[in-house]
């Protein structure tokens, strides 16, 4: 793991308030060495020399990541999450190597209000609180452009990139989409496993496909410069989404279904739409979901198992990585949000051994770490790596955020 960055000065989340004043306390996971470091790599000692050295020196992209910190305690996790104030892992981002992230915050389980999720109000606030949170320090900055990007690489900063995992939020109301962009969010799900007004969501018994309403939704955002995102759609409305936009699409975190056939993995010809029309597939490693036959034991090697396959697929130009992880135990957040995040659905009707966190992906700090050292074991090139750990994301972004 990266000794933490130099511009990192210790600031901890919401510093500038007074604990126990201000806002509650709670006791949080370890950002760094909450799980043991990842021995699976064997490096020869050049090798480990230029796999730090690629994560120093490029432009590292991950498509999708939850920045928060999650209390030691699962079991207090709703009345965390209901005060609205989730903490950015600032210490755990410093080892990261990240030059860019695209964070999720927690819109599905956003409970402020509501256990339903997803309110307008409540995603809001999250925004807003966590934007003041970034605005009191100077290592993770608010990123809203390709300028924000190149700045955060030229100054040793992170460029944090708040996204949104569905449109549910806007409900039937387009011009909602106009005032999250100004909020800063840069990128957009379509649905969340649930339906809802703009098309269908992976977890239903039949997807409609984009809606009217969906097709009004997808030209707005394409032109305010809002990334779409179909990691969470049905099958037919992932391809009518694709065929509906003027831009490229992301799949931000999934895997092939091919390779492991749950709803959550995408189909090949939904990656291979993606892929025609420009698009580019994240590689997911969120507990459960990149499982694979030769790596039934989700892990760094079931998770780039998925990578292997879609690069024969389509082409390593059109594939990255969104691990989708987190600082604090992932797999009982999902435990504890089940019903709320669909995984019957998504990941039913196909055994799996369950794993207590996911070797070698666990957790923002390492990802990078060890997906660059993976690359490097097995004899990508300097420029295909370049490619798949922010290139290929970036060429999208050139082409979709003006």
């Amino acid at each position: 793991m990266l000794e933490p960055a130099e511009r990192y000065t210790g600031y901890t989340a919401y510093d500038y308030l007074e604990k126990g004043v201000d806002y509650r306390e709670f006791a949080y996971a370890k950002q760094i060495g909450r799980v043991p470091e990842y021995q699976g790599l064997e490096l020869s000692e050049s090798q480990a020399t230029r796999a730090k050295k690629l994560l120093e020196e490029e432009t590292v992209i991950s498509l999708h990541e939850h920045l928060q910190v999650f209390p030691e305690d699962m079991g207090q996790l709703r009345d965390h999450i209901r005060q609205g104030r989730e903490p950015t892992a600032y210490e755990g981002l410093s080892r990261s190597g990240l030059t860019a992230v695209f964070d999720n915050g927690m819109d599905g389980t956003c409970c402020i209000s509501s256990d339903a999720g997803w309110k307008y109000q409540d995603v809001l606030f999250d925004l807003g609180v966590r934007m003041a949170d970034l605005a009191h320090q100077d290592f993770v900055i608010k990123g809203e452009s390709l300028k924000d990007i190149q700045y955060a690489k030229e100054t040793g900063r992170i460029a944090h990139i708040f996204a949104l995992e569905a449109a549910t939020p806007i409900e039937n109301e387009v011009d909602r989409l106009d005032v999250l962009y100004g909020f800063g969010v840069r990128q957009m799900g379509i649905a969340y496993s649930e339906a809802n007004y703009l098309g269908g969501g992976l977890k239903e018994r039949g997807d409609g496909g984009l809606t009217y309403f969906g097709e009004r939704a997808v030209a707005r955002m394409n032109k305010l410069g809002i990334a779409i995102d179909i990691s969470h759609s049905g099958d037919r409305t992932c391809v009518d989404v694709i065929k509906a936009s003027t831009k490229p699409v992301f799949i931000t975190h999934a895997g092939a279904r091919t390779v492991w056939p749950t709803n959550r993995m995408k189909t090949d010809e939904t990656i291979v739409e993606c892929a025609k029309r420009g698009g580019v597939i994240g590689i997911e490693a969120a507990p459960h979901t990149t499982l694979s036959p030769d790596h039934p034991k989700h892990n760094l090697e079931s998770f780039m198992d998925h990578f292997k396959y879609c690069v024969d697929l389509v082409g390593i130009e059109h594939v990255s990585f969104g691990p989708d992880t987190l600082f604090g135990d992932h797999v009982g957040l999902h435990h504890a949000f089940a019903a709320q995040l669909s995984l019957g659905q998504a990941h039913g009707k196909v055994e799996y051994e369950e794993v207590p966190y996911v070797d070698g992906v666990e957790n923002p700090a390492e990802a990078f770490t060890n997906i660059i050292g993976w690359l490097v074991q097995h004899d990508y090139s300097d420029d295909e790596i370049r490619a798949v750990v922010g290139g290929n994301t970036l060429r999208v972004l050139e082409e979709v955020w003006f």
